[in-house]
């Protein structure tokens, strides 16, 4: 409140002291859609220039003078015919709208002139930094988890998931929205995403209140590329890439071992058609592969003496199809409709051959090797309607969407040892119903805005669980055959900006109101009750912005944000990859909630940008994985990894980013992450599959990660791309995490008049960024290392028109 009424005193000494506000709307005189960063000048009579800025995502600016009289606003954008528009400003008024300022097309700039551009990194408003992707050779023709990686402050782990500083509770929305393409706190259909297809990847590490509380370490926005062009215009592509050239570590003996030299193909296409009031679009792609998602070698050393040693090469055959499409139809000027669907379907067979041997005798004393066969499919389908209202600016829209998603996984496990010579089988299906509604306001003020909207949202996951049990099963008896998880939430939000030539303060809050309810099958004798549980929450947003002056802002954030468990974490089916090393979720297991304080510091010079913050995350009931023995079994040694809330956990830390261009042909940008973590010692109980007790030690670790990014522009039509990334050694719970690195490559060139572009791409050249990981558990010891595939080749060729 202190802040509010702070941000209003300002507005009104502005007012008092006889600042002029001018605001007003560029668009597409065309379309009618909104032009962004489109440069805006304010001229005086004697062509003296006054101000200047870009406009925003959504085509609005806000010119702020002490000059009255006859004052010319004047808009620029590349392809379009300048526009100018006087306003004559009298004594009697502060604040002024200039209306819709309509751009037209020059047909002859666009027909002489190609010029590429790129983005900045940094927002004027220092609240995300962007990233265009066109300027990443080395990714390009890969997935969006593949540019990720070279991303400041992004790091993956081994299953796909995406980290910012350190931890990857994390929320990913395409085009600013929830999609069918990631899920609910899931990054692992990112993968499937060719990034041919994206226009740029936005990074906000501190959402206001418009954005769902979801997402501890930020959010992660994935902008697809939008052609503005009217008519039909498209692009193809088509990708070709060998992975797993070379190996880190030779396969334990077995008659498969892993794949090598893995085969990935994935053609792609884009079609848009734009006129006056339809714009429709349909993107798709086919991914065929042939690779290794995941190489794990564990060594296990026991208090007692004995050492064993295993490796689970998982070796995938896999077709996947993601189809995107939809249409804006402009009624008129003031209301849109906008329809739009995402269908991806997925599916693949995986086979692994894992040795078990005892490092003390040389002796193979378990031979296990399994088949899965698992499908997956996503449907979205979203309908939004947009008023807009008389004032430019000032919109409400309305929103529904509907996303299903369906796991059907069967495995064929297969177990020889001197106890048994059996097989069991597991069928698992899980269906995802997720329904949501939502309403945004935005009114522009005099000097900034309001934002306010709410949300319902209603899922549904039915499981069910099929057993075929061998003799002697070592599958757990008793988990029943069938879970159900709901989730419904309630959110509203109100938001308010405030901007002045130097500060500007942004204040919001969401309120959240979650029910949870988590049934098990009556048979289920690890969990003695059914959970259910409900909590409200508010989730404040702040930033402070001070402008030193035209190219130097100073900035200070708050939010509070939460993350909430998904299914797979509470998941009560174990996952029999390794029987001896398994995972299973926790069906109790409650929401982490998280608070972020961070300074940030950015400066802007012609040829390079500079960007600092400091930075510190509290999270409260923290989850994650607990390593713990498991004695349910006399005949074979197991450890599970259990999801277990545990305390409290800190990450505080420095980021920055540099770029600069050194020469016409050469620019560069630096991205460095210096961070402590903190995990608080914590004593809690295991239910699973027996009741025991267990003690994660407290842990307090620096680390950094570095990664440095070079951009070469040659000769007729050459670029390059040489990319070096660092991640240092790292606390985690129950361990630690070993370095690992890449050096990334890439050389592309333009054909065809600028409508083609070949690209030859090798990602992690030296082969080591595989995963390494120490465990110290209670009562033995681990070594983990994962050597999956990260070493991949890639030719690529797209064309437009």
């Amino acid at each position: 409140m202190r802040n509010f009424l702070l941000s209003l005193l300002l507005a009104l000494v502005g007012h008092m002291s006889g600042q002029v506000t001018i605001a007003g709307l560029v668009i597409d005189g065309g379309n009618q859609r909104p032009v962004a960063y489109a440069t805006v000048s304010l001229v005086a009579p004697d062509s003296s220039l006054l101000g200047g800025v870009l406009t925003d995502d959504g085509g609005r600016f806000v010119l702020n003078t002490d000059r009255r009289g006859t004052l010319t606003v004047m808009v620029s954008y590349l392809g379009y015919r300048p526009v100018n528009k006087n306003l004559y400003i009298g004594e009697n008024n502060n604040v002024y709208d200039s209306g819709k300022l309509s751009l037209v097309p020059d047909a002859q700039t666009l027909e002489a002139v190609t010029v590429t551009g790129e983005r900045a990194t940094l927002s004027s408003a220092l609240d995300k930094k962007t990233f265009d992707l066109g300027e990443r050779q080395a990714q390009a023709g890969g997935s969006v988890l593949d540019a990720m990686k070279a991303l400041p402050g992004v790091t993956l782990t081994q299953d796909g998931n995406v980290q910012l500083r350190g931890s990857d509770r994390v929320a990913v929305l395409v085009d600013g929205k929830q999609s069918a393409m990631t899920g609910y706190g899931n990054q692992r259909g990112l993968g499937s995403i060719p990034a041919a297809n994206i226009e740029r990847i936005e990074i906000i590490n501190n959402p206001s209140a418009k954005y769902d509380a979801a997402g501890m370490a930020g959010i992660i926005n994935i902008i697809y590329k939008e052609e503005k062009s009217t008519g039909f215009n498209g692009e193809v592509g088509l990708s070709y890439a060998l992975g797993e050239l070379t190996t880190r570590r030779d396969d334990l003996p077995t008659e498969l071992g892993r794949y090598r030299l893995n085969s990935h193909l994935q053609p792609n296409a884009a079609l848009n058609y734009r006129s006056g009031k339809l714009r429709s679009w349909v993107q798709g792609s086919v991914l065929a592969q042939q690779k290794l998602p995941n190489n794990e070698f564990t060594t296990r050393i026991y208090d007692d003496g004995r050492r064993t040693i295993s490796q689970v090469p998982e070796n995938r055959k896999q077709i996947h199809y993601v189809t995107r499409g939809g249409l804006d139809y402009l009624f008129d000027e003031q209301n849109t409709l906008s329809i739009s669907g995402i269908y991806d379907y997925e599916h693949h067979i995986d086979t692994a051959q894992i040795p078990f041997i005892n490092l003390n005798t040389g002796e193979r004393y378990r031979y296990w090797n399994w088949k899965e066969d698992e499908s997956t499919s996503l449907v979205n389908g979203r309908v939004d309607f947009q008023h807009d209202f008389d004032q430019p600016g000032h919109r409400l829209t309305l929103a529904t969407q509907f996303t299903r998603g369906k796991e059907d996984e069967q495995y064929f496990l297969n177990d020889s040892t001197r106890f048994r010579q059996a097989q069991d089988t597991s069928h698992l299906i899980a269906i995802e119903n997720v329904s949501a509604f939502n309403v945004d306001y935005v009114r522009p003020l005099a000097a900034g805005r309001i934002e306010a909207g709410g949300q319902l949202r209603f899922r549904r996951l039915p499981v069910s669980y099929e057993i075929g049990q061998g003799e002697r099963s070592i599958i757990y008896p008793g988990l029943g055959d069938a879970s159900r998880w709901t989730e419904d939430l309630y959110a509203g939000y109100l938001n308010y900006v405030y901007e002045s030539a130097h500060f500007e303060a942004e204040a919001g809050l969401r309120a959240e109101q979650t029910a949870v309810t988590y049934a098990l099958s009556p048979e289920n004798v690890y969990y003695e009750e059914d959970d259910a549980y409900d909590y409200f929450r508010v989730y404040p947003n702040v930033r402070l912005t001070y402008k030193l002056d035209e190219t130097n802002k100073l900035s200070l954030f708050f939010n509070r944000r939460v993350d909430r468990p998904g299914e797979q974490e509470l998941r009560a089916f174990a996952k029999y990859d390794d029987p001896e090393l398994l995972k299973v979720g926790n069906p109790y297991l409650r929401p982490q909630f998280s608070q972020t304080v961070e300074l940030a510091y950015r400066r802007l010079w012609d040829d390079g940008s500079m960007y600092a913050a400091v930075y510190t995350r509290r999270s409260d009931d923290a989850f994650q994985r607990i390593f713990s023995i498991d004695t349910s079994n006399p005949d074979y040694d197991i450890i599970n990894r259990i999801y277990q809330n545990t305390g409290r956990a800190t990450n505080r830390g420095v980021e920055l980013l540099y770029s600069q261009e050194v020469k016409q042909w050469w620019k560069y940008s630096l991205g460095a992450n210096f961070y402590r973590i903190g995990i608080q010692e914590y004593t809690g109980t295991l239910l699973f599959p027996t009741v025991r007790p267990f003690t994660l030690a407290a842990s307090n670790d620096n680390s950094w990660d570095v990664k440095f990014n070079n951009q070469f522009t040659f000769t007729k039509g050459w670029k390059g791309q040489l990319t070096a990334i660092y991640l240092a050694a790292r606390n985690i719970p129950q361990g630690r995490e070993l370095a690992r690195s890449s050096v990334d490559f890439a050389v592309s060139r333009t054909v065809f008049s600028g409508k083609g572009e070949y690209v030859l791409a090798a990602t992690d050249i030296f082969n080591g960024f595989g995963l390494r990981q120490e465990i110290d558990g209670e009562g033995f010891t681990a070594e983990y290392r994962n050597y999956y595939e990260s070493q991949v080749v890639r030719l690529g060729f797209t064309y437009k028109w």
